[in-house]
C-alpha cells in the first residue's frame, strides 16, 4: 500500500512505508511530552502513539492543577485528561492529528507545537515546545522474556521549554518559557501495547523496574535512567550532562540512592550520581512535591491504555483527586514526581532545578520492595 511519504528518501525496507518491518503486534512509534511551572503550580503531559500492526492509533492530554489549599499548603490537586483513540490513519502524515489532539513538527529535533480542542472535558491548548538541549540518543533497550522478544526500541530525549497558553475548565493559564520547563521523548519499536493476549507457558514472576530523571537547571539539564531485575543486576542505564544551547556529555556511568515512602512505590527522596570517564561525579539531589499518575496520558489505563482498539473513533474524559487513594494499584503506581532539585558538581559548585522522577516498580527489589505490589514498610 503506497502512502504520501513513500514520495520521501526515507524507506527503511524494501516494502512501502506503511509496512513496518516486523509483524510484531506491539510494534509502536510513540511521542510524549510533560511541562510543568517551576513552582508546581501546574503541569501537563501529552501522549500520541501509532500501533501499526494493530491498527490503532491513540492520543491523550492531561493537565494537573492546585486543588485544596490549607493554611497556605496545597492538600489536594486536580487532574483532568481526555483520551481519544481510532483506527489508525493508513498514511503516516494523517498520524499526528487525532481528535481534538494534533502535535505539529515544526522545526525537527528542536520546535513542536501541540493544540487541543476538547471543551467537553474542559481542555484547550496551544503550547510550543522549543528545545533547551540537543536530542540525547539513550542507549537502545533489548530486554528478552524466555526466548520471546520484550522490548527493542529506541528513544530520544530532549530537554525544552514551552510557551502559549492553556485553559482548564475555562481559566486560561499563560504558557512563558522563563516559567514553564519540560521535557519530551519519542520512541518507536516493540514493548508491550494493546490487549493482553496469552503468551504460553510462564517464564518468569511479574517484575520490571524502572527509573528516569530529566531535571531542567538554568545552565544545563541533567538526564538519568535505570532498568534493573528483582535482585538488582542493572540491564539498562543512561546518565547525561547537556547544556543549554548546547550538545551532551554521555557519563560512563550512574549511580542512586532512595528513599521509598512507607505504604507506596514512590520516592519520598532521591539521589543519583552522573560518573564521567574521568571519574569525576556529579549529584543531583531530588525532593518530590507530588505525584502525576502516568494514567492520565494513557499508561496502564484500566480502560483507555495505548493501542487497545476502543472503536472507529472515541474520546472520552477522566477526572481525579490527588494524591490518589490507591497508590497500589496497577493503574497508579507509574507516576511522574514533579521535584525540586540541587544539583552539586564535582567541583563543589551547586544549581537548583526542577524535573521529574518517573518510576514504575512492580515485583521485588533489593531496596525492600517485596510482592508484586507489596507497599514499602
Amino acid at each position: 500500500m503506497l502512502t504520501g511519504f513513500d514520495d520521501y528518501p526515507v524507506h527503511q525496507t524494501s516494502a512501502p512505508i506503511a509496512h513496518v518491518a516486523t509483524s510484531d503486534l506491539n510494534h509502536y512509534d510513540r511521542c510524549f511530552f510533560n511541562g510543568y511551572t517551576r513552582n508546581g503550580s501546574l503541569f501537563f503531559a501529552v501522549a500520541m502513539g501509532l500501533y501499526p500492526n494493530r491498527h490503532v492509533a491513540d492520543a491523550a492530554f492531561s493537565v494537573v492543577t492546585t486543588g485544596v489549599v490549607t493554611t497556605g499548603v496545597v492538600t489536594r490537586r486536580r487532574q483532568r485528561s481526555v483520551f481519544h483513540s481510532q483506527r489508525a490513519p493508513q498514511d503516516r502524515r494523517d498520524c499526528t492529528t487525532l481528535g481534538p489532539i494534533v502535535v505539529e513538527v515544526v522545526q525537527p529535533l528542536q520546535t513542536l507545537r501541540v493544540m487541543v480542542n476538547a471543551p467537553e472535558q474542559g481542555l484547550r491548548a496551544e503550547l510550543t515546545f522549543d528545545g533547551r538541549s540537543a536530542p540525547l540518543e539513550e542507549p537502545h533497550f533489548f530486554l528478552r522474556a524466555g526466548t520471546r522478544t520484550f522490548l527493542d526500541y529506541t528513544r530520544l530525549t530532549q530537554f525544552g521549554s514551552w510557551s502559549g497558553w492553556l485553559e482548564v475548565e475555562g481559566e486560561r493559564h499563560e504558557i512563558t518559557p522563563a516559567d514553564v520547563w519540560g521535557c519530551r521523548d519519542r520512541s518507536w519499536g516493540i514493548r508491550p501495547v494493546g490487549e493482553r493476549s496469552a503468551t504460553g507457558a510462564p517464564v518468569q514472576e511479574p517484575q520490571f523496574f524502572w527509573l528516569w530523571a530529566p531535571v531542567n537547571f538554568p545552565s544545563l539539564s541533567t538526564h538519568f535512567d535505570v532498568n534493573e531485575f528483582g535482585d538488582g543486576r542493572r540491564w539498562h542505564e543512561a546518565g547525561a550532562l547537556l547544556a543549554v544551547d548546547g550538545d551532551g556529555e554521555h557519563m560512563r556511568t550512574v549511580d542512586w540512592r532512595v528513599g521509598w515512602r512507607p505504604g507506596t512505590r514512590w520516592a519520598d527522596w532521591f539521589e543519583y550520581d552522573l560518573i564521567e570517564h574521568s571519574g569525576a561525579r556529579h549529584t543531583v539531589r531530588m525532593t518530590p512535591r507530588f505525584e502525576f499518575p502516568m494514567r492520565g496520558a494513557g499508561y496502564g489505563h484500566p480502560e483507555f491504555a495505548h493501542g487497545v482498539w476502543q472503536g472507529e473513533s472515541m474520546t472520552a474524559g477522566e477526572q481525579l483527586d490527588l494524591p490518589v487513594d490507591t497508590p497500589l494499584t496497577r493503574d497508579h503506581v507509574h507516576v511522574q514526581a514533579l521535584c525540586d532539585a540541587t544539583l552539586t558538581m564535582a567541583d563543589g559548585t551547586s544549581e537548583e532545578g526542577v524535573g521529574i522522577l518517573e518510576q514504575l516498580c512492580i515485583g521485588d527489589h533489593p531496596t525492600g520492595l517485596h510482592g508484586v505490589l507489596d507497599g514499602y514498610r
